[in-house]
C-alpha cells in the first residue's frame, strides 16, 4: 500500500469524494426521471447503478488494504446488489498487484522479532500470489523444510473499520442495498466479523488445525496444510507447501478420475455443513488443487462460516421438504430461515419447476460440462422475476447458497459426469435417523 492511500486522512478523503459523487449522481438521475415513461426510468436506472459499480470498483481497487476487502465481500454478497453493481464490483475479486519486497521484509521481521535471513534459510522475494490484505511467499525453513508464507500488509487491520463504514454510507446513499435496514445491520454485522477473522491470521491458524483434524479422521484424501505456530502470529501464516494441479489440468483427467474428485468436493462441503457445523466458505477454484491418486487440497481457511444447531435442523428439513415437494412445509422453513417475507405469493407450479431445476444435479445422472439445470434455471429467472420481492437475502443462507452454488461450478469445471443422488442421501438421509 503506498504512503498516500494508506494514510488515514486521506484515505477518508477519497472514500468521502466517492461517496459525495455517487450521491449527486443519485440526485441527478431523479431529477431526470421526472417526465421520463417507465421503459426510460428503467434504462436511466441501470445506466446510473452501472456508471456506480464501476465507480465503486476503481476506487475501491486503487485502495487496496482493508477497503478493498470490504468490496471483495460485498461482491461475494451480492445477492444484495442490482446486477449492475455486483458485476461490476466482481472484479475486485481479481485485482491485487504486490508489494515492494522491502515492506513484506519489514513485516515479516517486526512480527517474528528476528531478521528474515535468521528465520527462514531462504525466502522468494517475488510472490506467488497477492490479495486484497496481503502475499503469499514461498520460503524454506532452517530444517530444509518447504514452506509458504503468508504475510499481511502493514497497516491493513488500522484501516478496517472506518473503510467498512465508508463503504456501508455510500451503498444506503445510492440505494441500492435491496433489503431493509434492520436486515442491513445483520449482514453488515456479519461482513464485519468476517473481515476481522480474516485479518486475524492466528484464527485462520485455528480454523487450518480443527478442519485438518476433521477431514483426517474421514478421508486421508483431503489434504489440509500443516501450521507452523513458531513462524507464525497474528499477521504472518506459516504454512507446509502442499503441491497440487489446478481444476484446469484436472480437467483433463479421465473421468471416473474427475468423478472421483467431484463427489471428494461434495462430501467434504456436506461433512463440514452437516456434521463440523463450520464450513469453508470460499469456494473460488484457486483455494483447491488436485492430484491425479483423487487427492483434493484445499487452502485459505481466512473465510469460515459456523451455523448453529437450530439452522443445520431447519436446512435437513427444507432439503427434505424439497425433495417430498412439499410446498407448505417449504415456505415454513424458508420463513424460519429469514429467507421468505411473505408466504403463499410465489406460484405452486414456479416453485416445483425450481425444485425440479434445482435437485437436477443431486438426483439424476447428471452432465455437468452440458449444464441444463443452470440453462434451464435462467429461464426460470425471467418468468419469476415479478414475484422475486418476497424472497430475502438471509444471513443463514447467503454464504450457505454461495459456497453450494461455488461448488456446483467447480464440478463443471471438471466436467463430472455423476449421479450424487447417494452422496446427497449420505448427508441428508431422506428419513431422520
Amino acid at each position: 500500500m503506498s504512503k498516500n492511500a494508506s494514510t488515514p486522512g486521506r484515505r477518508f478523503m477519497k472514500l468521502a469524494s466517492m461517496t459525495a459523487s455517487i450521491a449527486s449522481k443519485t440526485v441527478s438521475n431523479s431529477i431526470r426521471n421526472l417526465t421520463a415513461d417507465e421503459e426510460q426510468k428503467n434504462q436511466a436506472r441501470s445506466q446510473l447503478f452501472q456508471d456506480i459499480g464501476i465507480q465503486i470498483a476503481n476506487t475501491l481497487g486503487e485502495m487496496k488494504g482493508a477497503v478493498m476487502k470490504v468490496g471483495q465481500i460485498a461482491s461475494q454478497y451480492k445477492d444484495i446488489f442490482p446486477p449492475e453493481v455486483a458485476k461490476a464490483i466482481s472484479k475486485l475479486q481479481r485485482q491485487a498487484p504486490a508489494m515492494p519486497f522491502a515492506d513484506i521484509k519489514q513485516q515479516v521481521e517486526k512480527e517474528l522479532g528476528k531478521p528474515i535471513e535468521k528465520a527462514f534459510k531462504h525466502f522468494d522475494e517475488t510472490p506467488f500470489a497477492a490479495a486484497s490484505i496481503g502475499q503469499v511467499h514461498k520460503a524454506t525453513l532452517p530444517n530444509g523444510t518447504e514452506v509458504v508464507v503468508k504475510v499481511q500488509y502493514p497497516g491493513v487491520d488500522e484501516a478496517c473499520e472506518s473503510d467498512l463504514k465508508q463503504v456501508r454510507l455510500a451503498l444506503r446513499l445510492m440505494g441500492v442495498i435491496k433489503i431493509d435496514k434492520k436486515l442491513q445491520d445483520r449482514l453488515f454485522k456479519e461482513i464485519q466479523e468476517s473481515l476481522h477473522e480474516e485479518l486475524n491470521y492466528e484464527i485462520e491458524a485455528q480454523n487450518l488445525q480443527v478442519f485438518k483434524t476433521f477431514h483426517s479422521a474421514l478421508d486421508h484424501k483431503i489434504v489440509i496444510p500443516t501450521v507452523y505456530p513458531e513462524y507464525s502470529s497474528r499477521r504472518i501464516l506459516t504454512l507446509s507447501l502442499e503441491k497440487g494441479e489446478s481444476i484446469e489440468t484436472a480437467s483433463t483427467w479421465d473421468l471416473s478420475l474427475r468423478n472421483e474428485i467431484g463427489q471428494r468436493l461434495i462430501r467434504a462441503l456436506g461433512q463440514e455443513i452437516f456434521f463440523l457445523k463450520r464450513f469453508h466458505c470460499d469456494p473460488h477454484p484457486g483455494n483447491f488443487a488436485f492430484r491425479p491418486d483423487g487427492t483434493v487440497i484445499i487452502y485459505d481457511f481466512g473465510g469460515v462460516k459456523t451455523l448453529n444447531n437450530e439452522v443445520i435442523e431447519t436446512f435437513k428439513a427444507l432439503v427434505r421438504a424439497g425433495r417430498r415437494y412439499d410446498i407448505a412445509a417449504i415456505e415454513k422453513h424458508l420463513v424460519a430461515l429469514d429467507a421468505l417475507s411473505e408466504t403463499g405469493q410465489f406460484p405452486e407450479d414456479l416453485y416445483k419447476q425450481w425444485l425440479e431445476v434445482l435437485l437436477r444435479p443431486l438426483t439424476t445422472n447428471y452432465d455437468f460440462e452440458e449444464n441444463s439445470a443452470h440453462h434451464d434455471g435462467v429461464r426460470l429467472v425471467k418468468k419469476s422475476l415479478k414475484y422475486w420481492d418476497v424472497f430475502k437475502p438471509s444471513p443463514d443462507t447467503l454464504m450457505v447458497n454461495r459456497t453450494i452454488s461455488g461448488h456446483y461450478w467447480n464440478l463443471i469445471h471438471l466436467k463430472v459426469h455423476d449421479n450424487l443422488n447417494d452422496l446427497f442421501e449420505e448427508l441428508v438421509p431422506t428419513l431422520d435417523p
